[in-house]
């Protein structure tokens, strides 16, 4: 007999894994998460390496992993291929640090804009939407 642990609903494994049900077929459909055998006239039952493996995809996105980045994860999870998982992380890291970048510059721009808006004075056209029309503006030939 299954322990109360290797027992669960989807509904009971959903909220033990801090997710919703949605998310755990969602999860089955990207084959992240295997979907048990449904015993004949009966329901699919999970146990708690299911709801540790829900949670390591979920500390995973928090990382800024992607659906198939965790996937290749999981197919490292037995921790033998830290070099693999390494390479993978500094990729994400590289990733990481160049999104910090974009956003500085999209700071640095949207600080000015809003600066020169505050500054303006009269009815002089608002400095923000005039360079993004003229950021939308086709080039002239």
């Amino acid at each position: 007999m299954p322990s109360i642990s290797e027992n669960l609903t989807i509904g009971v494994f959903a909220k033990a894994s801090g997710v919703h049900v949605e998310t755990i077929r969602f999860y089955q459909r990207k084959g992240l998460l295997p979907e048990p055998e449904k015993p004949l006239g009966s329901i699919r039952r999970y146990g708690q390496a299911d709801v540790t493996r829900v949670r390591f995809v979920k500390s995973a996105q928090r990382l800024g992993f992607g659906l198939d980045e965790i996937a290749e994860l999981l197919r490292l999870d037995d921790g033998t291929h830290c070099e693999e998982a390494s390479s993978l992380a500094e990729h994400k890291l590289k990733d990481v640090r160049e999104k910090m970048a974009d956003l500085a510059r999209i700071e640095a721009v949207l600080s000015e804009l809003v600066s020169a808006c505050h500054l303006r004075k009269g009815n002089v056209s608002c400095p923000l939407i005039a360079s993004l029309q003229s950021s939308a503006s086709p080039a002239m030939p």
